[in-house]
């Protein structure tokens, strides 16, 4: 029984994880490039690469749940957080 739900529970958080990444790096591609240094962050290349990276990362078996997969999912929401609300304000 244990095993069935935590398999339950990572199946759940994996399908979250990569539809929250996907998300970003999605949202990312259709920013204008303008847009990035105009709100004071980083390049669109620059994150173009974190969230891509972070989107890779759960396709890769035994990443999502792990530190890298996390540390994707934060830098997916840092971007959708943050730099996607400052740029849709501008835009």
């Amino acid at each position: 029984m244990f095993d069935l739900t935590q398999n339950l529970i990572e199946l759940i958080l994996w399908v979250v994880f990569g539809v929250v990444k996907i998300w970003a790096f999605v949202d990312c591609v259709r920013r204008p490039t303008e847009a990035f240094p105009a709100v004071g962050r980083v390049s669109k290349v620059l994150w173009l690469l974190l969230t891509g990276v972070a989107m890779l990362t759960g396709f890769i078996p035994g990443l999502t749940l792990g530190i890298i997969g996390i540390a994707g999912v934060v830098v997916a929401l840092v971007y959708l957080f943050d730099v996607r609300v400052k740029i849709a304000e501008i835009t």
